[in-house]
C-alpha cells in the first residue's frame, strides 16, 4: 500500500551479528516501535474509521495502513552494528519471491493482526513484529494495545510478558498438557469448520479459551492453553513473531506433519495448517480428519 525503498544489504557474514546479546539489544527498540504503532491504532480505534476490502476479501482499515507506516519507517532505520534488514509487511503491496529469495534476514510484520477484532471493538488485536533469519524466527514481539500487554522473545533469551511498559516483565513458559482434559485456544468466531469440528470431536473432553489474533498462540506460550489448531488460511506474518515467543517458551508451532513452520520458502506466503502447542508427548495430527492436506484448499 505504500512504496517500498530499495532493499538494504542483507548479508550477515559476521557470525556474532545475530548473537543472543545483539538480539536482546533489539528488544527494547522493537517494543517501542510496536507501542508507537499501537498508539496510532488506538487513535483510529477511538474514532470513526472506514473499512474497505482487499483483493482476498479480507477487511482493511485506516489503522492497518497507519500502523504499517509507523512500523516500516522505524524498522528501516533500525540496525545491528550498522546492518539493516528489509521489511515484509502484510500491507507491503506485494514483494516477489524472486526478490525475497535473496533475503537471509528480514523483518516480518503484521501491523494490525485481528482486523475483524478491531472492527468489532473487542480489543483482541495485536501488532506483530518478527525477525526472520534463514527461514526461522529469531525475535518476536506481539503487542496488544488495548490490553497494554506485550509478549516478546529473542533466540537464546527466553520469552517474556509485560503488562504496561511500566511493569516488571515476567518470564513465561508453556505447560505440559494433562493426560485428560486439555485446554484449546480458539477464535471468537461462532462458526466451526468441518475440519476443526472433527478435530475437537476426536480430541474428546476439553476446555476452550477464546482469544483473537496471535494472542491465541501467546496463551499457549504462557501456559494458559495447551494447543491452538489453525485449520484454515493464514499468512506468514500471522505467525512469525508468535513462533519465536512460543519456541523460546518451550513450545512449538508446526504444520500438520509436526514439522516446524519455515518462512520465505516459496512464492506463496500462505501458511500450512498448523498447531501451536506446549510440552507433552501428544501427536496432535492424530486428532485430524483423514485426508487433510498440508495447505488450505
Amino acid at each position: 500500500m505504500f512504496p517500498e525503498p530499495e532493499s538494504p544489504n542483507t548479508e550477515t557474514s559476521d557470525p556474532d551479528l545475530l548473537s543472543p546479546e545483539n538480539l536482546q539489544a533489539l528488544i527494547d527498540p522493537v517494543l517501542a516501535i510496536s507501542r508507537q504503532a499501537g498508539d496510532r491504532i488506538l487513535e483510529v480505534y477511538r474514532d470513526d474509521f472506514e473499512v474497505t476490502e482487499k483483493s482476498d476479501s479480507t477487511p482493511l482499515t485506516t489503522a492497518d495502513l497507519e500502523a504499517h507506516r509507523v512500523i516500516t519507517g522505524s524498522l528501516q532505520d533500525l540496525d545491528i552494528h550498522g546492518q539493516k534488514f528489509p521489511v515484509l509487511s502484510e500491507e507491503s503491496g506485494g514483494i516477489s519471491f524472486s526478490e525475497r529469495t535473496d533475503w537471509e534476514t528480514y523483518w516480518l510484520v503484521d501491523p494490525l493482526d485481528g482486523t475483524r477484532e478491531f472492527i468489532a471493538r473487542n480489543g483482541e488485536f495485536s501488532v506483530n513484529i518478527g525477525l526472520i533469519h534463514r527461514g526461522r524466527p529469531i525475535l518476536g514481539v506481539v503487542y496488544a494495545p488495548v490490553m497494554k500487554v506485550a509478549y516478546y522473545a529473542a533466540r537464546g533469551c527466553e520469552s517474556w510478558k509485560q503488562h504496561d511498559d511500566s511493569q516488571t516483565p515476567e518470564k513465561i513458559h508453556v505447560r505440559k498438557a494433562p493426560e485428560d482434559t486439555v485446554v484449546v485456544a480458539r477464535s471468537r468466531s461462532p462458526v466451526t469448520g468441518p475440519m476443526m469440528k472433527r478435530f475437537l470431536e476426536k480430541l474428546g473432553d476439553h476446555e476452550e479459551v477464546t482469544m483473537g489474533s496471535a494472542l491465541k498462540s501467546c496463551l499457549v506460550a504462557e501456559g494458559a492453553a495447551d494447543v491452538y489448531a489453525r485449520l484454515g488460511p493464514t499468512s506468514e506474518w500471522d505467525t512469525g513473531a508468535a513462533q519465536c515467543i512460543v519456541e523460546e517458551a518451550g513450545g512449538h508451532i508446526t504444520d500438520v506433519q509436526m514439522k516446524d513452520l519455515r518462512y520465505n520458502t516459496r512464492e506463496s506466503l500462505i501458511n500450512p495448517h498448523f498447531f501451536v502447542f506446549g510440552q507433552g508427548g501428544r501427536n496432535w495430527s492424530d486428532y485430524l480428519p483423514s485426508g487433510i492436506g498440508l495447505y488450505p484448499a
